[in-house]
């Protein structure tokens, strides 16, 4: 660091420019509650000169004991300070001579499981740490586990406070082998174990003479040589295009990152949704052309032909095409308070496309405390699902352990706009031809039509859910009049009711426009004349028998018939097992009506029932 040191204070654009040419490591940090990640971090920190004076300072006198406690580096929340925890994820930033790095300090309790997510959703290597007196603990393999579905490619394992343990080698070896055992199954590319102190320094930043009997590297020499740069994906052409720039008729390029693969001058390249081929002519940058791009880059590609090409189009490689699929699995991350609701339609945001999306089905959930798949109907905050998605229209995706920027996808909730779920896709089966991909991309939506506003949601906002109160009796029994005294009843109590008019109706389209508004969420009233059974079994049948209440208004005939000399009382058929029945010639119209009323509070009808 000394040589740095000079340079900054000699030549700060020298500086500048050698630290943009060194290689990012990003890593996040993972481990059971109080096994010391915040203060590995501080110690990684302060022994590489890179905590600042006015920090150092703020950390001493926050500190309860004597020497300064290093976690508070990274424990900046007052909530953390008070109860001695990480809740949120705290992000550092360092720079060696080799390398510059960014630090993510990710939760340890199951309830922050979301927060560890969007830490390590990155990250190059997962550091996590075990306690050296407890052992490979519960949490250790959970956090490994999630770690290993995030697609993180190396893992670092600190045995931490090895010196409560007097630095026992068979304490080391014996937790090395556990924990080993249990890395066998996940999908690291390599697993590497270190002695450690994060309190005292041991084997952090510099070796330790504690540990003779240790002979790799100290954590930072890991960190600072671990090989990251051949995990990007190189073979797989993915350019995601973000937006076409055209400041001149003589001028359009498309601008994006590369997601993934190299791009060079004269490579063939197809456009996807239009399957159009071109070649590359130019590959701009801010400093001038390019002769080729790869992953991570963000250039501007400009094309030998005008083809169309926008927002949210991709070009890739013709002899190397992604999955373009309006289905797929995925293992996904809950993110919100508010629950999966699988009656509603959300967003799906992948690369540069956004998307309506429903989750299908819920395959499983993954157990946090088992790791074992169990059976669940709905998935909650911190939960990690199998699912299956459908989309309005394709996607153009990878396996997500191949190519994790486009395998990944966030979910989002159309109407709050808030990010609700975190998605990894799992794809199987062959590959697909340029024919097959087109066929799917002129395919029809694979959802069928579902409103972004599900049941639920308008059972909270109305306070009530939607139903259709059908009358049915004689001419001349007092249904319409019983159905107008109800509207009036329900309007009084602040729910939202009406009354389908039939004038110039037929009963198919008195059933139809009951089903609007009763998927609406509002409560439909009609007496509409329906004398048949096979008329009431197809309300129910298009309604839905829980949202439908037949009411038979059961007057006596010689009443009815008295009322309405003139009308057809012929072919009536009486409801077999109605929900209700009233007869107007034994009860008041305001008696008939709260009977009605106190059927729909015994359903549930009314959220405060």
């Amino acid at each position: 660091m000394t040589d740095e040191k000079d340079l900054i204070r000699d030549d700060i654009e020298a500086y500048l420019a050698k630290y943009q040419k060194k290689e990012l490591l990003r890593f996040v940090s993972v481990g059971s509650v109080d096994d010391g990640k915040s203060t590995l971090i501080g110690r990684i920190l302060y022994d590489t000169g890179m905590v600042f004076e006015d920090q150092m300072a703020a950390v001493r006198a926050a500190s309860q004991t004597d020497a300064p406690d290093l976690a508070l580096l990274t424990d900046g929340l007052k909530a953390e300070r008070e109860q001695g925890i990480t809740i949120d994820v705290a992000y550092r930033y360092f720079a060696t001579d080799k390398r510059k790095f960014i630090i993510a300090d990710t939760p340890g309790h199951i309830q922050y499981t979301r927060n560890m997510v969007t830490g390590a959703s990155t990250a190059d290597v997962a550091l996590i740490l075990i306690d050296a007196r407890h052992g490979v603990l519960e949490q250790s393999r959970r956090h490994a586990y999630i770690a290993s579905l995030l697609g993180i490619p190396h893992l670092a394992v600190c045995v931490n406070k090895m010196d409560l343990e007097d630095y026992s080698k068979e304490v080391f070896d014996a937790i090395s082998a556990d924990f080993m055992e249990f890395g066998k199954t996940l999908r690291f590319k390599d697993i590497q174990f270190f002695p450690v102190s994060a309190l005292v320094g041991d084997n952090v930043v510099s070796d330790s003479d504690n540990t003779p009997w240790y002979d790799g590297p100290n954590v930072l020499e890991y960190l600072e040589t671990v090989p990251v740069f051949a995990d990007r994906n190189f073979e797989d052409l993915r350019y995601p295009v973000q937006y076409v720039i055209r400041p001149d008729l003589d001028y359009r390029g498309f601008a994006g990152e590369v997601a993934a693969g190299v791009v060079a001058k004269g490579d063939e390249i197809v456009a996807l949704p239009s399957g159009r081929t071109s070649k590359v002519k130019a590959i701009d940058t801010y400093d001038g052309e390019l002769d080729e791009a790869f992953a991570s880059q963000s250039v501007t590609i400009r094309l030998e032909d005008e083809i169309d090409v926008s927002r949210g189009d991709m070009i890739v490689k013709p002899d190397n095409l992604p999955r373009v699929t309006r289905r797929f699995d995925a293992h996904m991350v809950w993110m919100h308070e508010r629950p999966l609701d699988t009656e509603k339609a959300y967003l799906v945001k992948h690369t540069t496309q956004t998307v309506r999306a429903r989750i299908d089905k819920i395959y499983h959930e993954i157990d946090m405390h088992s790791l074992e798949a169990r059976k669940t109907d709905g998935i909650e905050l911190n939960d990690v699902a199998k699912v299956r998605l459908s989309c309005h229209r394709a996607l153009y995706v990878d396996d997500y352990q191949r190519n994790r920027e486009t395998g990944a996808f966030i979910v989002i909730d159309s109407l709050t706009n808030n990010t609700v779920a975190a998605g990894m896709i799992i794809l199987e089966g062959a590959d697909q031809n340029l024919s097959d991909v087109m066929k799917e991309l002129h395919a029809e939506s694979a959802m069928e039509p579902k409103t972004f506003v599900s049941p639920t949601e308008r059972m909270e906002r109305f306070g009530q859910k939607g139903a259709t109160v059908w009358l049915t009796g004689l001419p001349g029994s007092g249904r319409w009049t019983l159905a107008y005294a109800l509207e009036r009843k329900l309007f009084d109590e602040g729910r939202t009711a009406t009354v389908v008019s039939p004038v110039g109706e037929d009963l198919r389209s008195m059933i139809s426009a009951a089903k609007g508004i009763t998927d609406a969420g509002l409560i439909n009233i009609c007496a509409f004349p329906s004398p048949a059974r096979k008329d009431r079994d197809e309300l129910t049948a298009r309604i839905g028998e829980d949202r439908v209440i037949q009411v038979y208004v059961n007057t006596d005939e010689a009443l009815c018939r008295e009322r309405r000399p003139d009308a057809d009382f012929s072919g009536f058929e009486p409801p077999e097992a109605p929900d209700i029945t009233v007869a107007l010639d034994e009860v008041r119209i305001d008696q008939a009506v709260d009977i009605i009323m106190d059927a729909l509070k015994a359903r549930g009808q009314f959220e405060d029932a």
